[in-house]
């Protein structure tokens, strides 16, 4: 099998660390598009293996542009993806894009059609698709809603486990887990530990756990119950420091990773 050059990285992080951090910048969120740059740039600079940028609402055209153009500019080796909210989060300046199908989606539409309209400009720009089977775990958040997902109860691990194995079987290489963003506002938190568990026993590709790590103890957790790569967002948007966050989120990594090498 022939990897594009994005997910060959990914692999071979995996394979020397162990363990990856993954930082989500979602330009609608912060005040200005440069404030959105010069975060993810300190986020880079502190250790973080890969950079989203991307939101379930807004985040295309002019602004999507602008900010993936400057972030690119900082990145140095750190590869630039795009998290789409819809068939418009594509742009030129990116390395690649989650080529995500929802796999739990009521709509059709998040399964299949929007990856059928976005395959030929994808092509066009590019822009290196990585093939990622996207599950919604409760609360959901904007991207539960926007995605009309038949959300996984949080307390049943075998459903998320089975339908990550589905994800699997029908191709896709990469495995997302998401709470949606902000699930403490929705009285929830992140992926349960043992659906992480359990969706990790179940496959054989690299697994994503997003939404919610807002600590070390947190990302620790996560890392220990099996995810290989931890996708953080609100934390670092809401954070005074996100240096400082983004530096003690990569020494929980690098920990994590050389453990799991020895396993």
């Amino acid at each position: 099998m022939k990897f594009g050059k994005v997910e060959k990285y990914i692999y071979d992080t995996l394979e020397s660390k162990g363990a990856m951090l993954s930082m989500l910048i979602d330009p609608v969120d912060y005040k200005t598009p440069d404030a959105a740059i010069k975060t993810a740039a300190a986020s880079i600079n502190a250790g973080a293996d890969m950079l989203l940028v991307g939101g379930s609402i807004g985040a295309q055209g002019e602004l999507l542009d602008y900010v993936c153009k400057g972030v690119k500019e900082k990145a140095g080796n750190v590869p630039i993806v795009l998290f789409p909210g819809n068939i418009a989060t594509l742009t030129k300046y990116a390395d690649a894009v989650y080529f995500m199908s929802l796999l739990n989606a009521r709509n059709p539409y998040w399964i299949i059609q929007a990856q059928m309209l976005a395959a030929p400009l994808t092509k066009s720009l590019k822009v290196e698709p990585l093939p990622i089977g996207y599950i919604v775990v409760e609360p959901g958040g904007t991207v539960g809603w926007v995605g009309d997902a038949n959300m996984i109860p949080r307390a049943k691990p075998k459903i998320a486990a089975a339908l990550a194995m589905a994800g699997e079987y029908l191709g896709n290489r990469f495995i997302v887990t998401d709470t949606g963003s902000n699930p403490q506002l929705q009285g929830s938190g992140p992926i349960p530990l043992d659906m992480i568990k359990a969706v990790k026993s179940s496959i054989s590709v690299p697994y994503i756990v997003a939404g919610g790590i807002r600590d070390t103890a947190a990302l620790a957790s996560a890392y220990s119950a099996g995810a290989d790569i931890i996708q953080v967002g609100t934390a670092m948007e809401e954070s005074a420091d996100a240096a400082k966050l983004v530096t003690s989120f990569a020494k929980v990594v690098k920990e994590e990773g050389a453990r799991k090498l020895k396993k």
